[in-house]
């Protein structure tokens, strides 16, 4: 197979200002992915890797989790991804009294009319932002599932679709436990991936005093991208080619996971499903229209690592949640072919 070919024409129903993304002429996948990172990562210093998984996780149409101290730039990375493309973007602070319909929506009575009205909420717009998710409630948090899984809420007895492009980006610190709700296993499954983005190297630290930290960048930041090209990028993806060997490879390591001795729970289907579209998008990202092994690797911890269960005695062994995919990883052969 060759390299992919995929070109993307700019709508005429875009290109409405002279920094419209969509007035550029027509470019890769890899070009525009090229764009949308590099943009991303000139707020987030020092970081491309994580800004690379968390763009190709857009890509795939997951949904995604940035789980790490306060102050290391989670909410940075999100913002910066919002504002890369030119969409709509709602920032939700989660807290313990929001409530459901503080997310999805409220029918409001209208008198002029005599009738109810719904007045969509924030989860109606291409790219939410959920600040500091493990602070709200468990009943808030499981509003945001048939909108994470079916891309549509529910209200008042209708069904109301989101847009497309879709795209939940949550944030959690995971060392602060007071006034917090964990995650359950049914959440942290909806999310493609999980990423930690660690503390800055020197050289990064640096260029975030030089330039007084995210915020005056993030002002500065325009769209490099259109919604529309997005959603041609995301249907591109899903044509990747993954051969039959590697299916096989993505099988066994679901089956290695469910037979290893430090895990109480396995990987399900599901995750071999999202494995796979992250795969996609990991060789997309690439210029490529088929998948390796080594697309696989390169995605199998942030998006495997949340989905397994380790045994009790697991800490007492030193094993992690990322040790028992690296473990995964080595003892499940690779396949010889693509």
């Amino acid at each position: 197979m060759t390299a992919a070919p995929t070109q993307f024409t700019s709508s005429p129903d875009s290109a409405d200002s002279a920094s419209d993304p969509a007035s550029r002429p027509s470019q890769t996948f890899a070009q525009l992915f090229d764009a949308i990172a590099g943009n991303v990562a000139s707020v987030v210093h020092g970081k491309r890797d994580a800004v690379e998984l968390a763009v190709m996780c857009l890509l795939a149409e997951g949904h995604l989790l940035i789980e790490d101290v306060p102050g290391v730039g989670k909410t940075s990375l999100a913002k910066a991804l919002a504002a890369s493309i030119d969409c709509t973007w709602k920032r939700v602070q989660f807290t313990p009294d929001l409530l459901p319909t503080d997310l999805v929506g409220v029918s409001v009575f209208q008198r002029a009319s005599e009738s109810f009205v719904f007045q969509p909420g924030p989860l109606f717009a291409n790219i939410v932002l959920a600040d500091e998710i493990n602070r709200a409630s468990p009943k808030t948090q499981s509003a945001l599932l048939e909108a994470m899984e079916e891309r549509q809420v529910s209200a008042d007895g209708t069904s109301h679709q989101l847009p497309i492009p879709f795209m939940v980006a949550a944030t959690q610190n995971p060392v602060e436990q007071e006034g917090t709700y964990r995650l359950p296993e049914s959440q942290l499954d909806r999310f493609l991936m999980r990423l930690s983005l660690g503390y800055p190297g020197r050289d990064a630290e640096l260029a975030i005093l030089d330039s007084n930290g995210a915020a005056d960048t993030l002002q500065a930041l325009r769209p490099v991208v259109s919604a529309a090209e997005i959603t041609r990028m995301c249907a591109a993806v899903k044509t990747v080619h993954i051969a039959g060997v590697l299916k096989s490879y993505l099988v066994d390591l679901a089956e290695a996971s469910r037979s290893h001795n430090g895990l109480l729970l396995g990987l399900s289907p599901r995750a071999t499903l999202q494995l796979a579209r992250a795969t996609r998008s990991h060789a997309a990202a690439h210029g490529r229209d088929y998948a390796i092994p080594d697309d696989v690797k390169a995605v199998a911890i942030p998006v495997l690592a949340h989905r397994i269960v380790l045994r009790p005695d697991a800490s007492s062994r030193g094993l992690t949640h990322e040790g028992a995919v690296h473990e995964l990883l080595a003892m499940v052969p690779v396949p010889a072919g693509r």
